[in-house]
């Protein structure tokens, strides 16, 4: 199931990223961005908002933890790294090129297994200011 998730998401995403380069208003090359020197776990940086989504880059040293957002989903392509991403009951190892869709309301998280961190663009949407975000008590 979360294989054929991730390939609606790719044919989806390719579309949508065809129609946006053609038009695009800003343009970031995410090779050359990098976190801080120190940092604890994650690092999270903005890169682009509006009333629609938001989108940011995010290192992840050692795991994010179980969580979900109530009113917005969320899509994750991973630049570097791998993790263990457990997704609702299922946990699978993402790397470099793999695209994740978490829908609305759906547990997640993320345990970085490489050596670098886990560094992934994280679109959310609708726009996320962090409120609905609910983690799971341990």
């Amino acid at each position: 199931m979360a294989k054929r998730l991730a390939l609606h998401f790719l044919i989806l995403s390719t579309t949508i990223l065809v129609g946006i380069s053609a038009q695009a208003q800003s343009q970031r090359p995410t090779g050359d961005t990098k976190p801080p020197k120190k940092y604890d776990n994650v690092h999270v940086e903005k890169i682009h908002e509006d009333s629609l989504s938001s989108t940011f880059i995010i290192w992840v040293k050692k795991s994010v933890r179980t969580h979900k957002h109530l009113a917005h989903s969320e899509n994750i392509y991973v630049l570097e790294g791998k993790a263990i991403f457990t997704l609702g009951d299922t946990s699978f190892v993402i790397k470099k090129g793999d695209i994740i869709f978490v829908s609305k309301n759906t547990w997640h998280a993320a345990k970085t297994i490489s050596r670098r961190p886990l560094k992934v663009i994280s679109v959310q949407s609708p726009h996320f200011d962090g409120t609905d975000r609910v983690f799971k008590s341990d």
